[in-house]
């Protein structure tokens, strides 16, 4: 078999319905627009949106419902298993650091240090917030934790 010899499955691939070609085709004079009015028109009909009066279905639908709040913050989670296996016994731990080690995206949003994984060396590790488990599995190892304040990191 070769390029050439590739079809699509017969019955898959239907002919484009040419309209306004002529009575013949089935297609022509009104071009399956009907007569007049807003459908004929170029560019009218209403959106999907408009049921003629009706409540439309997206206002009928139970969802989005509460609000969003606009004071959230928005924090970059870092796990302290990853943080024992990115640095070294002793080493202080600052955004910086985690940034060029690749464990966070930006210096402009918080970071927060979670508590899944191991951390068996003594880390100093500075961030925005601390989950009650890491605090403990770092401060364990022999480390240190330092929260840094609410305002975020400059890049």
């Amino acid at each position: 078999m070769k390029l050439h010899d590739l079809r699509p499955a017969p019955g898959s691939v239907k002919p484009r319905k040419r309209r306004g070609r002529g009575d013949a085709s089935g297609h022509g004079t009104y071009a399956g627009r009907g007569r007049k009015g807003q459908g004929a028109r170029s560019g009218g009909g209403k959106g999907p949106y408009f049921e003629g009066g009706q409540l439309p279905l997206v206002r009928r639908m139970p969802v989005k419902r509460g609000f969003t709040n606009i004071f959230r913050v928005e924090y970059q989670p870092v796990n302290v298993g990853r943080l024992a296996a990115l640095f070294e016994a002793g080493q202080e731990i600052t955004l910086e650091a985690l940034h060029n080690r690749g464990a966070i995206r930006s210096l402009r949003k918080p970071v927060k240090i979670l508590g899944n994984g191991d951390v068996d060396v003594p880390l100093r590790v500075s961030a925005h917030a601390f989950s009650a488990s890491a605090r403990e599995k770092i401060e364990a190892a022999g480390g240190t934790v330092e929260v840094l304040p609410s305002g975020v990191g400059n890049d």
